[in-house]
């Protein structure tokens, strides 16, 4: 059971809904994610709703069911996706909570704009809500709506789960709101984060500037307990084994391996084209790699498939003009007749092309600069049903506290990174199946469903089986 009572629903409120609008059909269809498949049959056993924006400028509220699932969308318009969504959300939080890798934005009109979009979704969320219910709030859009709930609803079981970094307290310091985001996101009666440094960093910062007492297991607030801790998200792990193991789907990754030229070894790396992904450090190491093993041209292969991210910002127009660049340079520098060492694929692939290229791909580079998990890595794993493979995993990656298999590198140390590459492309099969296995046993124990569950648990003030 994950409902508190025979009456009680779950309230989902997270910045997008589950649905998108289909221009071709007309009609609203449900987005693929392991997340959605994860709260759907509970969402339709206890007749929830899923609170969110549909993503595009302007639009009324109202209330969509698609799937069976009741979702209420919240509106925003052109100067609120400006100043809260592009403005504070991924001008201030975003490089704040990523150890501030690029200088964060402080701006008042961002705040204040950022602070009435979360009003919204918590007086949306109060109207259809009540004390019964299961509220679970997500990431960082949506940090002060706890706080905001709870004096609508002071009797309400609200959680929260935040699904990128928390930063450590020297870090988090910087931003003039601090208290308040704390304030907000201690309303929640249950936090969950991405790893065990992420939920001590946060219980770390609402001591110091909060007020709030006590180990994070147990916070002392507002004469409450806020339960906070390391719950690191899943996938659906059946789904990734089962489409991987289709034989349609694994000749995508073979066509791929032929339109590659067949080489001895495909490294690939599956981004959204952010600065926090490290991809041009990555081609660096590439760089060095071959340099140094020239025994590997003409037999390696990398491809990156760098996903468009934000594509009118500045500062992601210029990692993607670095990227392209350094793609350029290695391949001027190394390409040889019928080989090249790098396809630099900008666009994003349909999930059977994607999983095609997880079977087909003998190492996989997943090294961010930091990043709260990285599913990426997680995919991977699931998709290599044959047990062969090597995740180069960055140690600032959150899946790199469960996923201690990998071959884990820091991603500032070039050297390092190219050692780790060399390693995986010549790492024996015997080795790579002994570490696969370990890897995807994990992977299988905690899937998006078990992960769901002992939220859901925790949030109803439950202790999961």
């Amino acid at each position: 059971m994950t409902s508190r009572s025979s009456n009680s629903r779950l309230v989902v409120a997270a910045n997008r809904l589950p649905v998108r609008w289909d221009p071709d059909d007309h009609r609203w269809v449900t987005s693929p994610g392991g997340l959605v498949s994860a709260l759907a049959p509970i969402l339709r056993e206890t007749e929830g709703v899923w609170v969110g924006w549909s993503g595009a400028a302007g639009g009324e509220p109202g209330r969509v069911d698609v799937d069976e699932i009741d979702n209420l969308l919240v509106p925003l318009d052109e100067q609120e996706i400006e100043d809260h969504y592009d403005g504070f959300c991924n001008g201030t939080i975003w490089p704040l909570y990523h150890d501030a890798i690029r200088p964060p934005e402080f701006h008042r009109h961002w705040w204040r704009c950022h602070v009435g979009v979360n009003q919204r979704f918590a007086d949306t969320i109060a109207d259809v809500a009540s004390e019964k219910d299961t509220i679970w709030v997500h990431d960082y859009q949506l940090q002060l709506v706890p706080g905001m709930l709870r004096e609508r609803l002071p009797g309400a079981r609200i959680g929260f789960f935040l699904h990128i970094p928390f930063p450590p307290p020297e870090i988090f310091e910087r931003i003039p709101w601090r208290r308040q985001i704390l304030q907000g996101l201690l309303g929640a009666d249950y936090l969950g984060f991405q790893t065990r440094r992420a939920a001590l960093n946060f219980a770390d910062a609402a001591r110091e500037f909060a007020g709030a007492q006590g180990p994070a297991s147990s916070l002392r607030y507002d004469d409450r307990e806020v339960r906070v801790e390391p719950v690191p998200i899943a996938i659906d792990t059946a789904h990734y084994a089962g489409t991987a193991a289709d034989p349609a789907v694994r000749k995508l990754g073979e066509d791929m391996r032929r339109d590659l030229g067949d080489p001895q070894t495909i490294v690939l790396g599956v981004d959204r084209l952010d600065y926090t992904k490290g991809i041009d450090l990555r081609l660096r190491a590439l760089e060095q790699v071959l340099d140094t093993h020239p025994e590997f041209l003409g037999k390696v292969s990398f491809v990156q498939i760098a996903v468009p991210s934000r594509e009118d910002v500045d500062e992601y127009q210029e990692i993607r003009r670095q990227v392209e660049e350094m793609v350029g340079r290695v391949n001027g520098r190394f390409s040889e007749a019928g080989w090249i060492p790098v396809h630099y694929v900008y666009r994003s692939i349909p999930f059977d092309e994607l999983i095609g290229a997880y079977t087909t791909a003998d190492v996989m580079l997943v090294t961010p600069l930091r990043d709260g998990m990285n599913l990426v890595a997680k995919e991977y794993v699931a998709s290599r049903v044959d047990d062969t493979g090597v995740l180069v995993l960055s140690e600032f990656a959150g899946a790199a506290e469960q996923l201690e298999e990998a071959l884990i590198v820091n991603p500032y140390d070039l050297d390092a990174l190219a050692d780790a590459l060399a390693r995986a492309v010549t790492m024996p099969r015997q080795e790579q199946r002994e570490r696969m296995r370990r890897l995807r046993r994990k992977v299988a124990r905690w899937d998006v469903h078990k992960w769901a569950r002992h939220n859901l648990d925790a949030i109803a003030g439950r202790r999961s089986r």
